[in-house]
């Protein structure tokens, strides 16, 4: 079943959402100052992908992740969690499109503050 929900995410949307988690990472990356950023980007674009079966977690890394969420809030963040909520409203009208609404819904909680979490397998 989780497979088959996979399969479902990444043709109807999935793809685009995990190619602009990958967006905002290469923008972070592209100078040196935004480094720091980029690895959660690209950890949180794999669970954007393929959402099913997987958990994202927060892990404690102290305030320098508080800093470095602050910061990703005002640049990107909260573009990216406006399109995981718009999509999760629009998926969330018909009953079959509501685990892909929550997952959206996962994912804006998370592309709001993005450094410290992890993805784990559930």
């Amino acid at each position: 079943m989780r497979l088959l929900l996979n399969v479902l995410w990444f043709i109807f949307g999935g793809w685009i959402s995990g190619t602009l988690w990958i967006v905002a990472g290469l923008l972070f990356a592209i100078t040196i100052i935004g480094l720091p950023w980029t690895p959660a980007a690209f950890r949180l674009a794999g669970f954007s992908y393929w959402p099913f079966g997987k958990l994202i977690v927060d892990r404690d890394d102290g305030p320098t992740s508080c800093v470095l969420n602050v910061l990703w809030l005002v640049v990107v963040g909260w573009w990216l969690a406006l399109h995981h909520i718009v999509i999760a409203v629009v998926q969330a009208i018909s009953i079959i499109g509501i685990p892909f609404a929550v997952q959206h819904v996962k994912l804006a909680a998370a592309s709001l503050a993005p450094v410290g979490k992890m993805v784990v397998e559930a």
